[in-house]
């Protein structure tokens, strides 16, 4: 970058300026770019002496806080912390009072002239020195507060956090003594079964958890099953929900509510125009988000009346559980409540209601003073939806306490989306902590040639250090709760994020990188507290060292058969692949299986417009037919198909036969856990999703070709079941 001064400040909020492409080759951010994404984190670049003044601030605020916001260590570290001070106060003497999060209180105090400098700076004309401290204790694991005191002061100069970390993410005894595991991955939406309403729920998932245990299965992956828009259904992503703290409250299981027998419950859902839509959307092929949003809201209210009258204006038992979950939930709770409140009013009166950019200007942020008085007037409205959420951690708890009674080694598998979208209740409640005017994408590489854009703000680096990292703790920490694995969706964002600027291509964007080793130990400890293992998706452009840093963490490598071939194009045996990981055939942005062998995403993809020129879908046709040849290569060569399929892949469809010898070869491998997909087990054509489309295909509605009831009582899925768990356990002895 030609100005020296622009570059100092591109370092300081580390923006990357070079980096390797998914070919392996170097690749150059361009100063535009780099300008720009300084533009998405607030800053002036317009002017000379504005950028020197930024900096400037920046250095003041810095050298004159005494404390960091937080400070986060490991285990086997030493206890230290940095302070801050002019030179005349750096022979005074010094207390720190450090409580930990169990209300033990530590005391040390200190002279800081007598301790380590690390940093000296002159801001201003004064002179201020940086000490490092480290005090004479071992804090516990956890979450503590130290406070900083002149001694003999009872005013504090300053607070910080100190966050104390395991050396590594929990993993399950017996997976550290080498048991290979199995179990199915489902979009819960996509679900039918004899007894939900057009999607599937959270009672379908303890059926499907119950059963698929019984076949041996050990865990059941899902989709990010993230709050959305009630009033918005049809803006369906689970990668681009509204708040990921939260539920989406369409996967309820109205029928297992209390009150659910309410007379006035009871007229509304047996009316016969109410069964005619209901049995409607449940007969369509694709999930209507519209049609059965408006039946559960529907029977949800009346529902909630009846409860709210008979428990919620009383001194009952239900009253004070309602009230501790509330609590509990906090600020976070009632934003996302009174967020859902007024998106459905404004969607009522025909006003522009998708997000919060279109939300008249007194309502526009959730600390507003109007926000407040709008709440305070529709409080009832605003219990309804914060109902709705305890309900579903209820019934999603219900259905984890199924996999433990089971016997499952993991039982649920939860997958946490890498942003929210723009218009979301999560940047809505807290601004300062999102840039929108960028976006979260990919760079080119073998999946997107042009780069992605997924419409998803990102956070500032530096806002989340400033609040404590308690965003991504509450991320964590939720959606660990009632599973025993977590998926981290783009995994490198822990790392580093491909930064759009907003009106931008994909591929004029940027890395703008995060504090990887302070986000890495709140996820062991998170993990530790939750006993829940961690798997990262590390597919796309991603750097050996941060696969090296991710594995000594104790985070599972994410491996996908297609992706693993070697320069030769030859694939990989799964018995190659890392311990350490989760394999699986096919993943949700991926054609199935069968799709795969017969085309038929190429097909897709040319009816919907995704390629430019016949030239590059001749070349895709032409990688297809060489890539199949090569994986039935590998499967003769381990004897993982029979003789009776040809070794000639212009001889061989997809059959049965060969469907089965996959997904076993795949359960041979190596990797600790095996994730196969339903649609995969019932060899269906057609893809859930279709990266880098909108609107051109039905994208997250796609539901299952048979019923849950089908395919438990499919006698050769059984045998399949029974056949993964043989070969998974033998395996385990390998």
């Amino acid at each position: 970058m030609t100005n020296p001064v622009l570059q100092q400040l591109v370092e300081m909020r580390g923006i990357e300026t070079h980096y390797i492409d998914a070919w392996g080759k170097p690749a150059v951010i361009s100063e535009t770019s780099q300008t720009k994404l300084l533009n998405a984190l607030g800053y002036n670049t317009h002017d000379k002496d504005a950028i020197v003044s930024q900096l400037h601030d920046e250095a003041r605020r810095f050298w004159q806080s005494p404390l960091n916001p937080v400070q986060v260590l490991r285990q086997s570290d030493a206890t230290l912390f940095t302070i801050r001070l002019p030179i005349e106060l750096v022979t005074d003497s010094y207390t720190v009072a450090i409580t930990t999060e169990k209300g033990q209180v530590f005391d040390h105090s200190f002279t800081p002239v007598d301790e380590t400098l690390v940093n000296v700076a002159h801001i201003d004309e004064v002179e201020f020195h940086e000490y490092q401290i480290q005090l004479p204790l071992s804090l516990p694991m956890g979450y503590h507060t130290l406070a900083l005191f002149v001694e003999g002061d009872d005013e504090a100069l300053g607070y910080m956090r100190i966050i104390m970390a395991p050396s590594r993410c929990y993993i399950p005894e017996e997976i550290a003594k080498g048991k290979k595991l199995w179990g199915l991955s489902v979009q819960l939406y996509c679900v039918k079964s004899d007894t939900n309403w057009g999607m599937g729920d959270f009672s379908d998932l303890a059926y499907l958890i119950r059963n698929a245990a019984n076949r041996g299965a050990d865990f059941i992956g899902l989709n990010p099953i993230h709050a959305l828009y009630p009033a918005n259904p049809d803006a369906c992503s689970p990668y681009g929900p509204s708040s990921r703290r939260w539920l989406n409250y369409l996967y309820l299981d109205v029928t297992a509510l209390p009150c659910y027998e309410d007379p006035r419950v009871q007229s509304l859902v047996n009316d016969t125009e109410f069964q005619r839509k209901l049995n409607a959307v449940r007969q369509t092929d694709y999930v209507d988000y519209a049609g059965v949003a408006a039946l559960k809201l529907a029977a949800l209210t009346a529902l909630f009346d009846a409860y709210y009258e008979r428990y919620l204006t009383k001194n009952t038992r239900q009253r004070k559980a309602f009230a501790a979950f509330v609590q509990e939930g906090g600020e976070s709770l009632d934003m996302l409540a009174v967020y859902d409140t007024l998106q459905e009013a404004l969607a009522e009166e025909g006003k522009l209601s998708w997000g919060w950019p279109v939300f008249p200007e007194s309502l526009s942020d959730y600390h507003k003073d109007g926000v407040a008085a709008y709440r305070k007037k529709h409080e009832k409205r605003v219990k309804f939806f914060m109902f709705l959420q305890w309900q579903a951690a209820l019934q999603l708890q219900k259905a984890s306490d199924v996999a433990v009674e089971a016997g499952m080694t993991i039982g649920l598998y939860r997958d946490l989306a890498v942003g929210v979208s723009e218009g979301s209740a999560e940047i809505w409640g807290n601004k300062d902590l999102y840039c929108i005017d960028a976006s979260v994408g990919a760079p080119p590489d073998i999946l997107g040639p042009l780069g992605q854009n997924w419409g998803l703000p990102p956070m500032d680096p530096h806002k989340l250090y400033e609040q404590q990292y308690q965003p991504i703790i509450d991320l964590f920490s939720s959606n660990m709760a009632g599973s025993g694995a977590l998926r981290i969706d783009h995994v490198m964002a822990l790392l580093r994020l491909w930064w759009v600027p907003k009106g931008d291509d994909a591929k004029d964007g940027g890395y703008v990188y995060y504090p990887v080793d302070d986000l890495l130990a709140i996820l062991a400890l998170e993990s530790h507290r939750n006993k829940s293992l961690v798997i990262g998706e590390d597919l796309g452009t991603v750097p050996e060292e941060i696969r090296e840093k991710l594995a000594e963490n104790g985070v599972y490598s994410y491996r996908v058969f297609f992706f693993e071939q070697a320069e030769d194009g030859g694939f990989f045996s799964p018995s190659h692949y890392p311990v350490q990981s989760m394999s699986t055939l096919t993943t949700h942005d991926m054609p199935t299986l069968k799709g795969f062998w017969h085309c038929l995403d190429l097909e897709l993809g040319k009816e919907i417009g995704l390629y430019p020129t016949e030239a590059i879908l001749s070349q895709l046709y032409t990688d297809r037919h060489d890539n199949k040849q090569a994986i039935l290569d590998t499967l003769h060569g381990h004897h993982s198909i029979s003789e009776h399929i040809s070794h000639d892949v212009n001889y061989v469809g997809m059959t049965t036969e060969l469907n089965r010898g996959m997904q076993l070869h795949m359960a041979t491998g190596s990797s600790a856990l095996l994730s196969l997909q339903l649609e995969d087990w019932l060899e269906m054509d057609k893809p859930v999703n279709v990266p880098g489309t909108f609107n051109e295909y039905p994208n997250w509605r796609r539901k299952l070709s048979h019923t849950l009831q089908q395919i438990f009582n499919d006698e050769t899925l059984d045998a399949l079941a029974y056949k993964l768990t043989e070969t998974r356990r033998k395996a385990s002895t390998e």
